[in-house]
């Protein structure tokens, strides 16, 4: 039996190119689709924080507004790829939209932690996190899904993928139902004694479609297309008024035309076009937003020497339409770059540098460059290190809208990141043990302070706000995180702990919804046809805002799954989340789920 989450022997995102996982110089995990399906209740950040150095904070059910934390660093601070397609909005502070990523649609996902802006560019600070959909190969394969749940959940997804000859093909949809339960609880009111909370439901529909076409053996030809609809229920205040249903509506797209290319067993290529849409909306109190971004990027890898030499040339158009921008109801932006790597493995050292220059039409250029090295002790140990900076741009919004800084004031400036990490491996059979040390300084942080309220235009006062978008002087993100798994008495153990120091450098206040220790501890056991397991996430006490007024409670889950394997064609599942029905907040004022049941089966016959 094999330790759960066990990496695979390749890894693409940590270098935009094939490496081998054990000359990959970063800390990376991988989630595989036998992950994703066991993750019943929640979404896409309720999986990512399984996985270590994940928080998330969300105001009420899966469909809510949603912040990831990854080390600790902002949402936008980490970089999300589906199938290289950059999603991102340039609404508010922006950052993907992670309550409206489907996990229906996803197949695998790797996570590579620490600055990444010398390979992608801006908005990779903390980390990259890549999602990888369906790839068709052999026979034709049908996969259904379906299940029933507690709060009135109902899901179901179906799939069919495969090839015939030269031509690949992978199409799959999804839907969710659930009747959820009252984001924002209060108390029992005397003086209104006939309130009945409004429960805040959401639903969810989804669907992707892949084609390939391998000219030659040399030559492939791609489309991926992606599409996403939430409507979920929030609540504006406490107490809505009879009749008043206040609905997020988000919608997401993205889609991709790629050619890769072999040009000599030295020498491959891909040149990919791309857009991701992202739209925003709320009902009855009318808000729109839209983001577009484009991307062209030519990648190329070259064995030189000893090594491998890669080279990339991307271009990223961004455009907003929001009604709160300034000077018109749109603002666009772009960034044109040029980058290059030269990976290198000579016995038991190996060395990477990487180094990127973005060339942004707002604040000019921008150099950032990570070096990276390793060791291997014996055959089991394996020690590395790296260094590199990072930058985020400020978004369309932040720069453009009544919000940000006011006609002839001092433009916003990009954050900047300098991340030094050290890290230590332990691989024997069944036993793995990693050890990671990091240090993230982010210079010029853009925040919404009341202290930048005179920067920006009279018309954002006198509205009932406490500030505008400026920069700020530094945040320190220090932490170490450990991970292990291994096998005793039949079992298979798993592990995380994180222990990290979330700083504004200035107060040396906390960063708010942000726990300074958490980790989690799962247990699998087979038994025959049957796969059990069980799994805590525990996390310790956070402030809802930087400000260090309002303490939220630490809090610790007990989450339990069985999956009964019928025939090859046929499992059924049963899941128990939050089993012990614990109340806790991952922001001030709203609640999170009950204790939920899912009972689901899947049906995966091959044609």
């Amino acid at each position: 039996m094999q330790p759960p989450n066990k990496l695979d022997s390749v890894i693409v995102t940590a270098t935009r190119s094939k490496l081998n996982l054990d000359q990959v110089l970063a800390d990376v995990t991988v989630l595989t689709r036998a992950d994703i399906e066991r993750q019943a209740f929640g979404g896409l950040a309720d999986l990512l924080r399984t996985a270590g150095c994940f928080e998330f904070a969300r105001s009420g059910g899966p469909g809510a507004q949603t912040s990831v934390f990854l080390r600790g660093a902002n949402t936008q601070h980490t970089l999300v790829l589906l199938d290289g397609i950059r999603l991102d909005a340039q609404n508010g502070s922006g950052g993907a939209t992670w309550e409206n990523i489907p996990l229906a649609q996803i197949e695998r996902i790797e996570i590579v932690r620490g600055a990444a802006s010398a390979i992608y560019g801006s908005d990779a600070v903390a980390g990259v996190v890549q999602i990888f959909t369906r790839k068709g190969s052999g026979p034709a394969l049908l996969e259904v899904g379906a299940g029933l749940g507690s709060l009135g959940t109902v899901k179901s997804d179906a799939s069919i993928s495969g090839s015939q000859g030269a031509f690949d093909y992978a199409l799959s949809v999804a839907a969710e139902f659930s009747d959820g339960f009252n984001a924002k609880p209060v108390t029992f009111d005397p003086k209104n004694p006939n309130y009945t909370p409004d429960v805040d439901d959401w639903r969810s529909h989804s669907g992707s479609a892949r084609f390939g076409l391998n000219l030659s053996q040399q030559h492939r030809l791609q489309l991926l297309a992606l599409t996403s609809h939430t409507d979920s229920g929030y609540d504006a205040v406490a107490k809505p008024k009879p009749g008043v249903n206040d609905r997020n509506l988000r919608d997401n797209q993205a889609m991709s035309a790629s050619w890769a290319a072999t040009w000599s067993t030295d020498w491959q290529s891909e040149l990919s076009i791309s857009r991701a849409k992202d739209k925003y909306e709320t009902t009855p109190s009318a808000y729109l937003t839209e983001t577009q971004v484009d991307n062209y990027s030519l990648n190329s890898s070259l064995k030189l020497g000893p090594g491998q030499l890669n080279m990339q040339l991307e271009r990223r158009e961004d455009k907003l339409v929001n009604s709160s921008l300034l000077a018109a109801p749109s603002a666009e932006r772009s960034q044109n770059a040029i980058g290059g790597a030269y990976l290198l493995s000579l016995g038991n050292w190996d060395g990477q540098v990487h180094l990127r220059h973005d060339d942004d039409s707002e604040f000019g250029g921008i150099n950032n460059g990570t070096l990276a090295t390793g060791y291997r002790l014996s055959k089991e140990w394996r020690v590395w290190a790296s260094a590199g900076t990072a930058f985020r741009a400020p978004t369309l919004y932040q720069s453009f809208s009544q919000y940000g800084p006011k006609p002839g004031a001092a433009k916003l400036q990009a954050e900047h990141g300098k991340n030094a990490e050290l890290g230590l491996d332990f691989k024997s059979g069944v036993h793995q043990l990693g050890l990671t040390v990091y240090d993230n300084k982010v210079t010029d942080l853009i925040s919404w302070d009341a202290q930048f309220v005179a920067n920006c235009t009279p018309s954002a006062n006198p509205q009932p706000w406490d500030g505008c978008y400026g920069n700020l002087d530094e945040v320190e993100l220090k932490g170490v995180s450990l991970k292990g798994a291994t096998e005793l008495l039949g079992l298979s153990l798993s592990g995380k702990l994180d222990l990290q120091s979330t700083k504004d450098a200035n107060t040396g206040l906390v960063l708010g919804r942000r726990a300074q220790q958490h980790g989690s501890f799962r247990v699998d056991k087979q038994l025959g046809a049957w796969s059990l397991g069980g799994q805590v996430l525990a996390y310790s006490y956070r402030y809802d805002k930087n400000d260090n007024k309002v303490k939220l409670p630490g809090y610790a889950l007990l989450n339990l799954d069985a999956r009964y394997q019928v025939n090859k064609n046929l499992a059924l599942q049963i899941n128990l989340d939050n089993s012990l029905d614990k109340v806790y907040q991952t922001a001030g004022g709203f609640a999170q789920a009950p204790r939920t049941v899912f009972l689901g089966l899947r049906f995966s016959p091959t044609l």
